[in-house]
Parts: structure tokens; C-alpha cells; sequence
């Protein structure tokens, strides 16, 4: 093969093909240098890139369930959950790499050990944003059209985002798009079905514990270290727990008001000043749960293992990384459904 490299005068085309076919592991991240032309374009898709992101999805989801609708927020959830378990996991079993550096610069080093396809940031935010018109437009009165737009739109921006941010391909967003669009609308007709067990199934929170962990176990495994197994577990676990938590929290809700009409209410200042207090204590409470768990969760079992909380090989072994990250999450998730609307009902903020 080394031969072959010679031969052609470059070795790119030979290393291309080498790990296109699954020789050789995802290329490792290396630092590049860039220019900024144009500010407009490059904080227009870096804001858009982290909409698919942790800081979004602990903002976002929250901020639905406690002050736009539970029954939206519920179904966002579950779909997000969902889409980004398969995409995660076709990654790791497809193992086609992302763009590779040159020509591309990839702006994220985070997930450049990943694998590409598909783009579970277009996937997310395909589904986030189609089954928030679907849900919500026979609740609200706004354009069914408006509303189409506004998630083609927002879909739209976020796969263009991983394209200039060098992470991933036009086919990794092309694909992603796709699975997501076609999960969702297969899942639509279902919606009331999942809805009625996610509020009244006897089991359920003994199978949101069960299942996912069962399936960050046996997530598939790669010759070399990748962030999807703990990110995959950390949203099996945020879906978990808020499912648990609204499971709880159906025993003294009345839910039928969930899916009432209504009209967009007028804004006021009395209105803003009551959602920044709401989002505020919210997003605190959150921040220390998280913090919080996670600090005793991860010092507890480098205790059990012996391993020092300062060996980052150490805790990413699947005996640490997979409890951690899903007792941490599962407890914001239900914090976010239990915890917090409690909290606001104390502090009169209802």
C-alpha cells in the first residue's frame, strides 16, 4: 500500500480509500489555522451549530415544558430521544468518516473523533422543529404555512451549519434530514397511543430505566475511543427521566387541558417579567442538579473502581462513563418534570 502511494505521487487518495473502507479509525483531531472573511456568515452558523447542542437541549426542552405546553414538550422529547439514538448509533456501524482536513477546517474539536453519517444535528433539528408545527398547530391559531416554514427554515439553518463548520458532508445532512423526516412522520398517527402509556402504563418508568440502559451496554463498540456512547447515554438518560417524571406528575395533573385550543396570548410586561424569573430559577436548579449529581455520581465510582477522578482513560470505561452520564441526566430530566414546577408553585410563580 505504501508502494502503491509512492507511485501515484500522493498518499491522500490511498488514505482516503483506506478509511473510507474501514481500514484505518476515524483520523484523529488536528489543530488547523483559519481566517474569519466574513463575521456575519461565521456567527450566523456557529449559533445555528449549537442548536444541536447540549446548551440547547438543556434550555430549550425546559423552557417548552414549563412555560409553552407539557404535551408539546412531551412529544419533542420522546422524538428527539428516538432520532438520536439511531443516528448515533448508525455512525458508529457505518463508520464513514467526516470531512477531511484539508480541504475542509473543522471548527469543532469536540466531536471530530465521530464518525459522520448521518448528522445527528440535522436529524434533531428536523424532527424538533416538525413536530413542534404538527403538535402545536391545532392548539394555537397561527399559519399552518408560516409555521412550515419557520421549521423548514430552522432545519434548514442548522444542517448548513455542520457544512461550514467542516463537520460533516451535504450527504451527511442530506441523509440525516431525511431519516428524521421519515421517522416523524411514521410516528405521527401513533402520537395519542404513546402519549396515553407515557401518562397511565403501569411499567413505564421500569422500562425508561431498563430499556435505555440496556441499550447504552450494548452499544456498538469501536477499536478506539468515541464521545457517541457518552453522549448517546446522555440523552437516553435526559429522555428517561423526564418521562418518569411526567409519568409522576400525571397522578396529580389533569392533563385533558394539554391538548385545549388556545390563542396566543397577548405579551406583556407582566408576562415577560414572570417567564425570565420561571426560565431563571429553572435553568439554576438545573445547573446545580446537574453539577451536583454528577460530582457525587462520578466520585462514587472511581471509589468502587478504584480508578483516580483525574484519569480520563479511566472514566471513560464503559463500567464508569455509562452509569455517570445516566444518573446525572435522568436526574435533570426529572428535575426539569417534578422538581421544578414544585419549586415554581412554592414561589408562586404559576
Amino acid at each position: 500500500m505504501a508502494w502503491l502511494a509512492r507511485s501515484l505521487g500522493d498518499s491522500q487518495p490511498v488514505a482516503r480509500f483506506q478509511r473510507r473502507c474501514g481500514l484505518f479509525p476515524a483520523p484523529e483531531p488536528r489543530g488547523e489555522e483559519y481566517v474569519v472573511k466574513n463575521y456575519f456568515y461565521y456567527y450566523l452558523f456557529r449559533i445555528s451549530s449549537a442548536m444541536g447542542q447540549e446548551v440547547f437541549y438543556i434550555t430549550f426542552f425546559p423552557f417548552t415544558y414549563w412555560i409553552i405546553n407539557p404535551f408539546l414538550a412531551r412529544r419533542m422529547v420522546i422524538i428527539w430521544t428516538l432520532v438520536m439514538y439511531i443516528g448515533q448509533v448508525s455512525k458508529d456501524l457505518l463508520k464513514w468518516p467526516r470531512p477531511f482536513t484539508p480541504p475542509v477546517v473543522k471548527l469543532e474539536k469536540r466531536t471530530t473523533a465521530e464518525y459522520g453519517m448521518p448528522s445527528t444535528h440535522a436529524m434533531a433539528a428536523t424532527a424538533i422543529s416538525f413536530t413542534f408545527v404538527v403538535t402545536t398547530v391545532n392548539q394555537y391559531k397561527y399559519s399552518f404555512g408560516l409555521g412550515m416554514m419557520g421549521a423548514l427554515l430552522f432545519s434548514t439553518m442548522v444542517g448548513l451549519s455542520r457544512i461550514y463548520t467542516g463537520m460533516h458532508t451535504v450527504l451527511d445532512v442530506i441523509v440525516g434530514s431525511l431519516i428524521a423526516a421519515i421517522l416523524t412522520a411514521l410516528i405521527f398517527p401513533a402520537w395519542d397511543v404513546i402519549d396515553h402509556l407515557l401518562l397511565t402504563g403501569p411499567w413505564c418508568p421500569v422500562v425508561c430505566i431498563i430499556v435505555p440502559l440496556l441499550l447504552c451496554y450494548n452499544y456498538p463498540k469501536l477499536d478506539h475511543y468515541s464521545p457517541t456512547r457518552a453522549d448517546t447515554t446522555t440523552i437516553l438518560g435526559a429522555g428517561a427521566g423526564s418521562v418518569i417524571g411526567v409519568w409522576i406528575t400525571a397522578f396529580y395533573t389533569d392533563h385533558s387541558t394539554d391538548v385545549v385550543a388556545h390563542s396566543i396570548p397577548s405579551i406583556t410586561g407582566r408576562m415577560l417579567w414572570v417567564i425570565f424569573e420561571k426560565i431563571l430559577v429553572g435553568i439554576g436548579v438545573l445547573l446545580v442538579v446537574r453539577q451536583l449529581i454528577k460530582s457525587v455520581t462520578l466520585k462514587a465510582l472511581c471509589s468502587l473502581y478504584k480508578v483516580s477522578i483525574n484519569d480520563l482513560e479511566g472514566i471513560q470505561q464503559i463500567e464508569i462513563e455509562v452509569p455517570y452520564k445516566f444518573i446525572t441526566y435522568t436526574s435533570i430530566g426529572f428535575s426539569a418534570t417534578v422538581l421544578v414546577p414544585l419549586l415554581y408553585k412554592f414561589l408562586g410563580l404559576n
